[in-house]
C-alpha cells in the first residue's frame, strides 16, 4: 500500500473518535496492553512525561518538547488530533513519522491489528511507542487522547505527570461535574512520579489531593499557587514576556490568552523536571518558550495567519477554552468583527454559544466530518443567543466569504471545532 493507502485503511479498519465520536471509543486498557505486549514494550526504552487536561494539554505538551530539544535531549512527542496531516501526531524533534515508516508499521502488523480490532487511538499510540524506540529517543512527552484513567496512553510509567485544567468536555464518557471529570484525569497519576496541576481550585482540587493521597506519592505541585509568574504583558507582536522568578524577560511564542495559564504550568513542571531527572540550562528555557512554533511545528493555537485584515485560527471548541478566546476577541481593535464558526454535535452548544460575542458578523458552517453539527441548526440555536449571519454548507464557502467581506481594518477569527480550522488551513495551504 501507498501512505495515502495505508492512512484510508487505518480509518475503515479503526474509525477515528474525532469523525465519528463516542462510538469510536473503546474503554478498558485490554488492547492497550494486548498491543503494547506484541510490540515488546516499546515504552520502557526511554522516558515519558504524561499530560492530561481539558484545555491546554497540547500547547502545554509542546513547550514542554521545545525546551527539551533545546536541552539537547531528543524528544519524541505524541498528540491529537492531527491538522493536515495523521504524521502530525508523532513527531522527534519537531519532526513528523516518516511516510515509509506507517507503511512499514501497518504491513507489517497488519494481521495482528485486524485480529485485535483496536480503535484508532489504540493502533496509533503503539505506533507512536514503537517509532520513538527504533529513533532512540531519551523522553517522550505523551498528550492524553481522552481522560486518563483508561486512557490508552496510560500504559507508561512517567517521570512526571501534568494535568493542565477541569472544565466540562466529553461528559457522556467522563462524567457531568468537575470532580468525576478531576477523577478520570488523575487516574495517570503515579505513586512514583511527582505531579504538576494546573488551574484548578476548590472541589476540582480537592478531588485531586483525595487521588492523589489513595495513590500515594509526594504531595501534588498547585502551579497557580506557586505562581512563578510576577507579571505578563503582551506585546505588538503577539507574543507574551513574563517577568518570572528564575527566568526575567521570558518571551513566549504562543500569544493567546490561554497560554499565561500553560505558561505557569510548564514553568514549575520544568523545575520538577530540573530536580534529579533532567539538566535543562536556562538557555533552553529562553529558546523552548520563544521558538516553540519552530521546534515542533504547533499550529492552530491563536494562530496569526494574515494581517491585512488579520486572520486569527484557534481551535479552542469548549466553553473552557472558548472564553479565552473571546476575551482575546474583544480586545482586538477592528471595525468588524467576522467569525467563521462551526462545531461538532456532542458539544454543549449553548455554553458555548453564550459566550460569543453578538457584534460580529457570523459565517456558520460545518466540517466535512460524521460529527459535524449541521450549519443550519447551529445558526438556528446561535439566533436563540443574538448571533446572526449566514450558513454555509462548506468551510471553503464560508471562509472566502469572510475574505470577500472584510476590509483591511476588519479581524476574522475561524474556529470553533479543530476541524474548522484543520480545513480553513488546507484552503490557506493550497
Amino acid at each position: 500500500m501507498t501512505y495515502n493507502e495505508t492512512i484510508e485503511y487505518l480509518y475503515r479498519l479503526a474509525p477515528m473518535f474525532q469523525q465519528v465520536g463516542s462510538r469510536a471509543y473503546k474503554e478498558g486498557m485490554e488492547n492497550s496492553f494486548l498491543i503494547d505486549q506484541h510490540l515488546n514494550y516499546p515504552h520502557t526504552k526511554y522516558k515519558t512525561i504524561h499530560v492530561a487536561g481539558t484545555n491546554g494539554k497540547g500547547s502545554t505538551s509542546h513547550m514542554l518538547a521545545s525546551i527539551l530539544q533545546e536541552a539537547g535531549y531528543k524528544t519524541g512527542l505524541y498528540t491529537s488530533p492531527h491538522l493536515l496531516d495523521f504524521r502530525e501526531r508523532i513527531r522527534v524533534n519537531g519532526q513528523w513519522v516518516s511516510e515509509e515508516f506507517v507503511v512499514d508499521f501497518v504491513a507489517q502488523h497488519q494481521r495482528f491489528f485486524e485480529s485485535v480490532q483496536p480503535s484508532f487511538f489504540e493502533l496509533t499510540t503503539g505506533m507512536a511507542f514503537a517509532y520513538f524506540a527504533e529513533q532512540a529517543i531519551d523522553v517522550a512527552v505523551v498528550e492524553v487522547g481522552l481522560g486518563g484513567r483508561l486512557d490508552c496512553t496510560n500504559i507508561i510509567t512517567p517521570v512526571l505527570s501534568i494535568i493542565t485544567s477541569i472544565s466540562f468536555d466529553h461528559t457522556d464518557l467522563l462524567g457531568n461535574t468537575l470532580a468525576a471529570i478531576a477523577r478520570e484525569k488523575a487516574g495517570i497519576m503515579k505513586p512514583a512520579a511527582p505531579v504538576v496541576i494546573g488551574e484548578v481550585e476548590g472541589e476540582v482540587k480537592e478531588m485531586f489531593l483525595k487521588e492523589r493521597y489513595r495513590i500515594g506519592g509526594e504531595d501534588p505541585i498547585f502551579a497557580q499557587e506557586e505562581n512563578p509568574v510576577l507579571s505578563a504583558e503582551l506585546l505588538p507582536s503577539g507574543y507574551w514576556k513574563f517577568e518570572t522568578r528564575n527566568y526575567p524577560e521570558l518571551i513566549d511564542e504562543l500569544g493567546g490568552y490561554a497560554q499565561k495559564s500553560n505558561a505557569v504550568t510548564v514553568l514549575c513542571a520544568i523545575e520538577r523536571l530540573k530536580n534529579g531527572i533532567f539538566t535543562i540550562p536556562s538557555s533552553a528555557v529562553y529558546r523552548g518558550f520563544r521558538y516553540v512554533i519552530e521546534n515542533t511545528g504547533l499550529m492552530g493555537r491563536w494562530q496569526i495567519v494574515q494581517c491585512h485584515p488579520k486572520m486569527v485560527l484557534d481551535t479552542g471548541h469548549n466553553a473552557g477554552g472558548m472564553q479565552y478566546i473571546v476575551r482575546q476577541l474583544l480586545s482586538e481593535s477592528y471595525d468588524r468583527l467576522h467569525i467563521v464558526f462551526g462545531m461538532v454535535n456532542d458539544k454543549d452548544i449553548s455554553a458555548i454559544l453564550a459566550l460569543l460575542p453578538s457584534n460580529a458578523l457570523y459565517y456558520f458552517t460545518q466540517a466535512s466530518i460524521p460529527r459535524a453539527l449541521d450549519a443550519r441548526l447551529l445558526a438556528g440555536q446561535a439566533g436563540k443567543f443574538g448571533l446572526h449571519g449566514k450558513t454555509f454548507s462548506t468551510v471553503s464557502e464560508a471562509f472566502f466569504s469572510a475574505k470577500q467581506n472584510a476590509t483591511e481594518k476588519d479581524f476574522i477569527f475561524a474556529g470553533g471545532s479543530t476541524f474548522i480550522v484543520a480545513e480553513v488551513l488546507k484552503e490557506i495551504k493550497k
